[in-house]
């Protein structure tokens, strides 16, 4: 049990699960805009949003703590390692404007984590932007990079799926927003530290409805995949509801975290 009790921490705790999500995500736009299943994408994808979240989480702990690192933490460094030569590689098996889309989104990982501003300042450290910039990169490794060579960015079908999976990740993120409310600095002003844990939540049922709305008005969507995203905005909603400011351990990075899993799982179905 302890060793299945450490194989599960290593999965959540080394971003692997966030990444399958991410890349979940991914499925679901390649499903919805029946575009080609290329798996060099997928496995950039997987690499970069390993890398990309071990870089936020953990380069200032590795920093601060490099001499007493835990076996755990060393062991998530090496593994990023490999994760990051991954990126490395697949990054250069990509065309040109995959790469500068991906440029431009690495570009928002890299100064959320790393001070660029006066006083020491990230993006992440910017009040009240953290769950943007979060939303808006999900949407890009999502939507963007598997739609690049496909569709023009900017084509009504790719900016109302742009601004569908913007709200649903602002949604999806608030769990974490209220569990992590006792712990972040005041100086992030997240939604639960400036209007209470109560609003937040009711202003992630306004992005589930804006999400429910653009669903609606996306006419190139078929009734189940229509129906999909409702059955995935009510899950989203019930999580939000049951959020708390002390919440079981993985209550938000695991089960919360599996709600694109779910989303891709109903959407290959009805596509059999």
């Amino acid at each position: 049990m302890k060793v299945l009790n450490k194989i599960f921490r290593f999965y959540i705790e080394s971003s692997l699960h966030v990444s399958l999500a991410i890349c979940a995500l991914t499925a679901v736009t390649v499903l919805t805009y029946k575009t080609d299943w290329e798996w060099t994408t997928f496995a950039f994808i997987f690499f970069a949003s390993i890398t990309g979240y071990n870089f936020v989480k953990y380069a200032g702990q590795a920093k601060l703590h490099h001499r007493s690192l835990t076996n755990q933490l060393k062991t998530i460094q090496i593994f990023s390692l490999f994760c990051f030569l991954g990126l490395v590689y697949f990054f250069f098996r990509q065309s040109a404007n995959f790469i500068w889309t991906t440029l431009v989104l690495g570009g928002f990982t890299f100064f959320y984590a790393v001070p660029f501003l006066p006083h020491k300042k990230n993006l992440r450290r910017l009040k009240g932007l953290k769950i943007f910039i979060i939303a808006l990169v999900w949407t890009g490794a999502t939507l963007w990079l598997p739609l690049v060579n496909h569709y023009p960015l900017f084509s009504l079908p790719v900016i109302l799926g742009s601004l569908s999976y913007f709200f649903f990740v602002l949604a999806l993120i608030l769990p974490f927003e209220i569990r992590d409310v006792i712990y972040d600095d005041a100086e992030l002003g997240t939604l639960p530290q400036r209007f209470g844990v109560d609003t937040t939540k009711k202003t992630g049922y306004v992005f589930l409805l804006i999400f429910v709305i653009l669903t609606l008005l996306n006419t190139g969507l078929e009734i189940p995949e229509m129906l999909i995203r409702f059955t995935v905005a009510l899950a989203t909603g019930v999580f939000i509801f049951f959020s708390e400011k002390s919440q079981n351990r993985y209550y938000a990075a695991f089960w919360v975290e599996a709600v694109p899993i779910l989303w891709f799982g109903l959407s290959w179905i009805a596509n059999q």
